[in-house]
């Protein structure tokens, strides 16, 4: 991205005379826009001091005027080779990381006379450009020195200091670009795909960095990549280094390295102080001293124009002023020239006087202030008041004061500790006397109970004023008493006492709240009048000794603190006992409690992923709410992150499970009592708590070892030391516990139709962006969120990109909240203030009566000072909630209750907010919350969203909560306690490893047709066929599944076979439902169980209880005949023992005959048998509504989808009355069911009929059953006509199901209903079966009834043989052949590695060509799946994988032969013809495609048909394609120069290849690009088959007469666009004569993918290429016979 800033102006001074560099003879006059009044800015000269210039380079946008005449040879494009570092705890680790590397690169220089070299390293938040600019010396010895700042929105010289200003700090410069020499003929540019690089400099500005002269000239420009660069982002600072080098450049790799040096040595050696409360004081200091005016007249560039994604090539570089820009900088470019903006504002009021004061008063006044902002203190909390008139006017009349203003002393209070909080900074609050005073101590409490540094300044009545009745004068002395670190009183201002008092009296008050442990300090400042500014003489003697400090901007007293230089040593001392207790643990537990800082945050995050320890994090550590790039946050690399162990300790058998052996906590607070309680219980034990401050804490007097250590250096210690992984089975127990108690959480809060306010949480957990925060409020909203909140949440795509780059674990987010004292009150004021000092967008969730409580707060929101946009989320339920959950509130009566604890009110959210100006929105459901929080993001205003709840509700949901969640966590128990040692995997986890699968391919005769599906009445003959799946795992456990799709729910063999042999990330629900019996059926035999068992582990005493179990049978009857005819048939069902029958209706046209024969049924069966009916959505709703009225007094259990619309379902129950099942509707649902069950609460609604088969297996179903059984709905499981190997499972399903609403109606005080009778009856049409041991269901002796027993299902599946008679073929995994095959081609000889899947004597063949660091192995899985219609080929390209050019003994004929895609096409030709005599398909990807677009469009005697997969016909300007030959002759000389894995890991960094970063098999992936064997040709191959040296097949696209099929990522921008260019010139053009030939290509867009669509997401990819292969085989002229019309704008999107 390019960035040009805002006004900007830089001052030329005289040189001095001991610089080695003078002015030119006769420079041209000064700017002649300068005021000539305004002082110059002078260094002072550093005889030592270098502005580096780095390696020159035209550009830094390549203009086509300077090239388009340019030889090949003339044009040189250098790519930059990016290494990442691992990330680092602190900033000068990661200085030392980068200093490593460097001495690496040293001892291996690089054997090439060019080339760039970049180390980057992610450092913690705290890493601040602007601090880190501030604190280079005065007379640096490196230049150029930058900072730049990033915050866009109205940045100004205050901001630098109330904010946390984000930017860029650079030094020195590697490479620098200027205008192109008309006498030089080669041209030399950077790659704009040297990723992360980035360019800064000036535009219009013509400056020689070897004269260190400069001067205005349009169309100019210097632009430079510095040596040492720190980048800001949210969350995490990059630290980078970059090298280049170039003999041509006269400079050596030695001379660029001693010049990083240069830079290295003066950047480490001034970083900025510890303590942050030092920060604004350099900044004050160093900007201080740049003594200029900024004029406003230069641009400066801010850009990234190695970006590709910016304007790279450009028509003139004026450009460059078209991009965005930075309006907030400071540049050093050498000892005499600086340029600024917005920066420097204030640099004429820096030489400070108070002799001008009008009275003593002002003096003092103006004296505490001036100190204030010397000491980083600008901003400022002012209440209105008289007493304190000098004190506010001089702070608003100071220049780097920020103030703002409250009537509320309260308010304002807490306002100042909202912005330490965010700043880590004392903000200062200053009142008038009296009562004002007074209402400061909430907040005074709330900041010395949790630490928050604060400067209180309190003006006073003199001493003769008090006690003697004067007005508003009480006694302020010590009125804090023992919740300030400091109190002094000083005299009234007088010049009879020297004013160093004053400030040594404000710096010793500071250096107690900025000094552990910090907390607020009180001044109190008494004045006599005149208050005003009157003139009154006074004696300048009182300033005696204050020169110096006038005439600097330095502090009067300076205290430092010597960093002691002890380490944390693992041999000695104290801190080997702590490690010694940790290496010896084997079940301990990481507990992160309150963290204040992001940088605690950053370190704590790197010592867990270091320790890989199970970790608990307290809503306030910054870990609770995490965003993550893997989609299965619970097997995260080294993360471990047990949220949920509060509602598992609910259970008593776990809460006497846990037994910890050792304790780590960080910080000091726990929000939940459930885990105090649990840390209680398990003492005795090792308990060490960590926290800087030196207070105890520790409320149950457990703790044994208290460390007082900041929380960096005690990671750090850890993180150095040699520690051992603890035993990964306490581990997987406790990962298995919350991945259960969090999954039945989650499902309890959707599974709602209302908003609860555990919901709440939820949804704002993962409304929190990574460039957000959070305020949490206190009473219930805090608990909520650390009970309820989603753990782990997706990043955006720029977050996750950044983070898969800098190989971070994941991305945090800050949360803070008032737990010093607890309180309700001030807790908007203290959001407001933490969201000034944070500078990121907060999002503040409070209850109620705490909004209420501090409703002034929102005078402070409107005020809108220094800070974003902020929302405000209100839980309204007109009340204290928290009363309600307490045990009080079972011993009160109610009225008590409401009156004189819950505080009900019925108080306006809305007036309030309208009184004061501020955004409302009023929300009562999930979908209007997320809904509110979308628009509050988008608008840059203040929101209020208040949230509608109920106390009443609430509690009773958290009881409801409560229970599931015990009930979870015993499940979990048990499962856990069952898995002994020696049974679970080597690595301790729970992830069991398939070791192989096959499955077998059947057939079983139907006595009758299916009743889904209509047949021709000759028909006879009837078969349901599937797969059986037998699936092994690594001990040998054999599991059996069943696969048996049907057409009508849009699956079938074919691609359900696909499926079986790719195993894909997003199955099809047949195939998921097979997988899931086969591995559930797999585990039980491993644990010695049973399905039922391992579903729903039962206490008995011998395990699984051996009480009977069975499962009523629901018949089904078809009703083709008479309703006589039909009742008689029920009649006989009914003699055999079914108690219930389902008759499928809507089937002969007319509701009549339908609605007489349920009236015949009954009839003939009277009323005790239940009858349901099913109209499979067949009805129009005047057709179910006619038949609602003739049957409504049938007494139907319920009807299914009895409207052809869902949308009608709900009306129809209400206009009818009949109750009513869905099935259909339950069919349809793939992802997130319970979004949309939600839509079907209505109490009409009786019955969900799940079958498991169609809605995705055995979790799925479970889901919608108990969301059906939670609301009173019956949950029917339905069989789709599968074998007996599939209902043995689904009977044992029931019988969970069944087990399960007990559990439910006795958990939630529901009235137990008769057992429901399953869908399982199809197993009557079963003529033969694929097991040999039949399924017993029959009539059960003692109950009379048709039932199916869980024992007889058990022995199916225990004892399944597979009926060879019904098996058609088996499938034991595809064969994959390879072999070399030898091809001469053009006078050389190739060595091919082929691969080879399929039957050879098929005629259909795809041969596979890969991309560019591919090889053929890339297709294997996609091969297989597609295997059973074609016979696939792969093959290694040139260069690629195994594959050689071998030579007849001329070694340099090999090297200089060139592999262009001409002599590559011609070799394919020929390994075609090896392969088969007739055509063939040709798949290609990227390079791949390109290939197989050019033979498809001239070697057309050997393709039938091509697939392109992200190709391009090739570039149409001869200057783009001059262009990207220089681009990968450059890539292919590092490739050469740097090895393989260097090479791969900037390849892969690119923008191209960011969805690809985020895929699961990334790694994987990558691991597979480093087995090339001929790395020589492989640079060959990026070289000669560069897209800049293909010929452009755009004219050829005209007249293309071969099938093309087009495939693009939905993520993959650039190449769509090219895909849509395609298809225009192909339907623009003929194939022969006028006949257009729209049919000859088609498009695909591939969802959920970018570039990589094959890899990213292959099953869509597979489909597609299934039916490209039909298209192919049909007739040349028509077009495939297909459900998607195609023309010229067609675009297909396959999901």
């Amino acid at each position: 991205m390019l960035l040009l800033t805002n006004p900007l102006s830089f001052r030329c001074c005289k040189r001095s005379l001991s610089l080695p560099r003078t002015m030119p003879p006769s420079p041209p006059p000064p700017f002649p826009f300068f005021n000539p009044k305004s002082r110059h800015f002078r260094l002072p000269p550093n005889p030592n001091s270098k502005a580096v210039g780095g390696v020159r380079f035209d550009g830094p946008a390549i203009e086509v005027g300077q090239v388009s005449e340019a030889e090949d040879g003339d044009l040189v494009i250098e790519t930059g080779v990016t290494r990442t570092l691992p990330p680092a705890l602190t900033l000068q680790q990661g200085l030392e990381k980068i200093r490593e590397a460097v001495e690496e690169l040293k001892l291996n220089p690089p054997s090439t006379c060019t080339g760039i070299h970049r180390f980057q390293v992610a450092v913690p938040p705290s890493a601040k450009a602007l601090y880190w600019f501030c604190s280079q010396p005065e007379t640096s010895a490196v230049y150029p020195l930058f900072f730049i700042g990033k915050d866009a929105e109205n940045p100004s010289y205050k901001s630098l200091y109330a904010n946390e200003t984000r930017g860029v700090f650079g030094i020195g410069a590697a490479v620098h670009f200027a205008p192109s020499s008309s006498s030089s003929s080669v041209k030399r540019y950077l790659s704009n795909e040297s990723t992360s690089v980035m360019a800064y400099g000036l535009v219009d500005i013509n400056y020689d960095h070897e004269s260190s002269f400069i001067k205005h000239e349009a169309g100019s420009y210097y632009c430079f990549v510095p040596q040492i660069e720190l980048h800001e982002y949210e969350g995490a600072s990059v630290l980078a280094a970059t090298i280049a080098w170039s003999d041509s450049s006269v400079c050596t790799f030695e001379e660029a390295i001693h010049s990083f040096e240069l830079c290295f040595d003066q950047a480490s050696c001034h970083c900025w102080p510890a303590p942050k409360s030092s920060h604004s004081m350099n900044i004050r200091r160093t900007l201080g001293k740049l003594k200029f005016h900024e004029d406003g007249i230069v641009p400066m560039v801010y850009m990234n124009s190695l970006s590709s994604s910016g304007k790279y090539v450009v028509a003139n570089i004026t450009t460059l002023k078209e991009t965005p820009f930075s309006c907030q900088f400071c540049i050093k470019l050498s000892p005499t020239i600086a340029v600024s903006s917005n920066m420097l504002d204030h640099a004429n009021k820096m030489c400070y006087s108070v002799e001008d004061c009008a009275n003593i008063n002002t003096v003092w006044a103006s004296l505490i202030i001036e100190e204030c902002s010397r000491l980083g203190l600008t901003y400022f909390c002012v209440a209105p008041g008289s007493r304190s008139s000098p004190l506010a006017v001089a702070a608003s009349t100071h220049p780097l004061i920020t103030c703002i203003v409250c009537y509320d002393e309260r308010s304002l209070a807490f306002h100042a500790v909202g912005y330490a909080r965010g700043s880590q900074k004392p903000a200062v609050v200053i009142t008038s006397s009296g009562t004002a005073v007074s209402n400061l101590l909430p907040a005074v409490v709330e900041a010395s109970q949790d630490f928050v540094p604060l400067l209180l300044l309190t003006a006073d009545r003199p001493a003769e004023l008090h006690d003697a009745g004067a007005n508003q004068a009480i006694n302020q002395v010590n009125h804090f008493g023992s919740f300030v670190r400091f109190f002094f009183s000083l005299p009234a201002a007088t010049d009879h006492i020297s004013a160093r008092m004053v400030l040594t009296t404000l710096d010793s008050a500071v250096h107690w709240a900025t000094s552990s442990p910090c907390g607020p300090v009180h001044i109190n400042c008494p004045f006599r009048e005149p208050l005003e500014n009157s003139p009154s003489k006074w004696m300048t003697s009182c300033l005696k000794g204050l020169d110096f400090w006038m005439s600097s901007t330095e502090p009067f007293t300076k205290y430092i603190k010597l960093q002691s230089a002890h380490t944390y040593d693992d041999g000695c001392g104290q801190m080997s006992e702590i490690l010694n207790l940790i290496r010896g643990t084997n079940k301990g537990i990481l507990l992160i409690g309150a963290i204040h800082s992001e940088d605690e945050m950053w370190a704590v995050l790197l010592l867990v992923k270091h320790l890989q320890w199970p970790v608990v994090a307290d809503i306030l550590s910054g870990l609770r709410f995490r965003k993550l790039l893997t989609s299965f946050p619970e097997i995260g690399d080294d993360l471990l992150f047990v949220d949920h162990l509060d509602h598992a300790l609910l259970s008593d058998s776990m809460s006497s499970w846990i037994n910890f052996d050792l304790i780590i906590q960080i910080g000091s607070r726990i929000t939940s009592k459930r885990v105090a309680k649990m840390l209680e219980d398990c003492f005795p034990c090792s308990y060490i708590l960590v926290d800087k401050h030196p207070f105890r804490h520790d409320p149950s007097h457990i703790v044994t070892h208290r460390i007082q250590s900041s929380i960096v250096e005690f990671s750090d210690c850890l993180c150095k030391a040699g520690l051992p992984c603890m035993s990964k089975e306490w581990s997987t127990y406790l990962q298995t516990l919350n991945v259960m108690v969090s999954r039945e959480l989650s499902f309890q809060i959707y599974a709602r139709d209302f908003l609860t306010e555990p919901q709440v949480a939820s949804v704002i957990s993962k409304a929190l962006s990574a460039e957000s925060a959070l305020f949490i409020g206190n009473s219930m909203a805090i608990r909520d969120a650390d009970m309820y909140g989603c753990g782990w949440s997706g990043c955006s795509h720029n977050i996750a990109s950044m983070i898969s780059k800098l190989e971070l674990p994941c991305h945090m987010i800050r949360v803070a909240g008032n737990r010093g004292a607890s309180g309700i009150d001030g807790l908007l004021s203290t959001a407001v203030g933490f969201a000034v000092g944070c500078n990121k967008r907060v999002l503040c969730v409070i209850g109620d009566v705490s909004f209420l409580h501090d409703t002034n707060g929102l005078a402070i929101v409107n005020q809108r000072t220094l800070r974003k946009p902020m929302t405000i989320l209100v839980i309204n339920n007109h009340g204290g909630a928290i009363f309600s959950l307490l045990p009080i509130a079972d011993r009160v009566e109610p009225s008590i209750l409401n009156q004189y604890f819950y505080t009900s009110h019925n108080v306006s959210i809305h007036n309030l907010c309208a009184a004061h100006g501020v955004m409302h929105l009023h929300v009562k459901t999930k979908v209007e919350l997320e809904d509110a929080l979308l628009t509050s993001q988008d608008n840059e205003v203040d929101c209020v969203i208040e949230v509608e709840s109920c106390i009443e509700a609430n509690a009773t949901f958290h009881s409801t909560l409560r229970k599931f969640a015990c009930q979870a966590a015993d499940h979990a128990l048990s499962l856990s306690s069952r898995i002994s040692v020696q049974d679970s995997p080597a690595d301790g986890t729970l992830l069991y490893r398939v070791h192989r699968m096959e499955y077998s391919v059947f057939s079983i005769p139907l006595c009758a047709p299916p009743t889904m599906v209509s047949v021709d009445e000759n028909e006879t003959s009837f078969y349901r066929e599937g797969f059986i799946l037998t699936l092994y795992l690594e001990d040998g456990s054999i599991g059996f599944g069943e696969v048996s799709p049907l057409d009508i729910h849009r699956e079938n063999l074919l691609d359900v076979e696909e499926q079986l042999r790719l195993l894909p990330c997003t199955l099809l629900p047949s195939v998921r439902c097979g997988l899931e019996m086969a591995i559930l059926n797999a585990l039980a035999t491993r644990q010695g169980s049973n399905l039922l068992g391992l579903l729903h582990p039962l206490k008995a005493e011998g395990g699984i209880s051996e009480r009977p179990m069975t499962v009523q049978i629901c018949a089904l009857v078809d009703s083709n005949g008479t309703p006589t005819q039909v009742a008689d048939v029920v009649a006989a069902l009914v003699e055999e023992g079914f108690t219930a029958v389902k008759l499928k209706v809507a089937r002969q046209g007319s509701p009549l005959h339908d609605a007489a024969v349920i009236q015949a049924v009954r009839k003939k069966v009277g009323y005790q048998i239940e009858v349901r009916a099913d109209a499979n959505r067949n009805w129009t709703y005047k057709e179910a509504i006619q038949f609602g009225s003739l049957v409504k007094d049938c007494d139907l259990q319920y009807i299914e989808e009895p409207v052809q619309n869902e949308g009608d379902i709900v009306k129809f129950c209400e206009e009818s009355g009949l109750p009513v099942a869905l099935d259909e509707t339950i069919d349809s649902i793939r992802e997130h069911p319970l979004d949309k069950l939600m839509k079907y609460t209505h109490p009409g609604i009786v019955a969900i009929v799940i079958k498991p088969s169609v809605v995705g297996g055995f979790e799925n179903a479970a889901i919608i059953a108990q969301w059906a059984q939670q609301h009173q709905k019956m949950a029917v499981v339905s069989a789709a006509f599968e074998s007996g190997l599939g209902l043995s499972a689904y009977i044992q399903f029931c019988c969970y199901l069944n087990l399960k609403n007990s559990e439910i109606c006795e958990m939630m005080n529901y009235e137990l209903a008769p057992s429901i009778a399953h869908g399982l009856g199809t197993y009557r049409w079963l003529k033969e079966d694929v097991t040999t041991t039949p399924l017993k269901i029959g009539c059960n002796p003692v109950s009379g009834f048709i039932e199916a027993s869980v024992a007889d299902a058990d022995q199916v599946l225990q004892k399944f043989q597979i009926n060879g008679n019904v098996v058609h073929r088996n499938f034991t995994g595809e064969q994959v052949r390879v072999f070399q095959l030898t091809v001469d081609s053009r006078a050389f000889s190739y060595s091919i590695i082929v691969h080879e899947i399929g039957e050879r004597y098929n005629e259909n063949v795809f041969v596979f060509l890969h991309g560019f660091l591919g090889t053929g192995e890339d297709w294997i899985a996609m091969m297989k799946a597609i295997s059973g219609c074609a016979r696939c080929i792969s093959i290694d390209l040139p260069g690629h994988g195994g594959t050689k050019i071998q030579n007849h003994g001329d070694n340099d004929a090999v090297q200089d032969s060139g592999l262009s895609i001409e002599v590559v096409a011609d070799l394919l030709c020929e390994v075609i013809k090896h392969i088969t005599p007739g055509k063939v398909t040709i798949v290609g990807y990227s390079m791949g495609a390109r290939i197989a677009l050019y033979m498809a469009l001239r070697c057309t005697d050997k393709v039938n048909g091509a697939v392109v997969i992200s190709g391009s016909p090739g570039l149409k300007d001869e200057v783009a394609r001059k262009i990207r030959r220089a681009k990968d002759d450059s890539r292919a000389r590092i490739l050469i120069d740097h090895g393989l894995e260097l090479f791969i890991d900037t390849w892969y960094s690119g923008e191209l290849w960011n969805s690809l970063r985020v895929h699961p098999r990334f790694r994987q992936i990558v691991s597979s690009r480093l087995h090339h064997e001929d790395v020589h040709s492989l640079a060959k191959v990026l070289s000669g088959l560069s897209i800049g040296r293909q010929p452009p097949l755009w004219e050829d696209l005209k007249h293309c007469k071969t099938p093309l099929l087009l495939i693009v990522g939905e993520e993959d921008k650039k190449f769509k666009a090219i895909a849509e260019d395609m298809s225009c010139e192909i339907a623009g053009g003929t194939a022969s004569g006028d006949s257009p030939r729209h049919d000859i290509y088609e498009i695909v867009e591939i969802p959920d993918c970018g570039h990589a669509a094959h890899l990213e997401n292959p099953l869509p990819v597979i489909s597609t290429l299934r039916r490209f292969l039909g298209r192919v085989n049909s007739s040349s002229n028509l077009m495939m016979v297909s459900t998607i019309l195609f023309d010229s704008h067609s675009l297909v999107k396959i999901y």
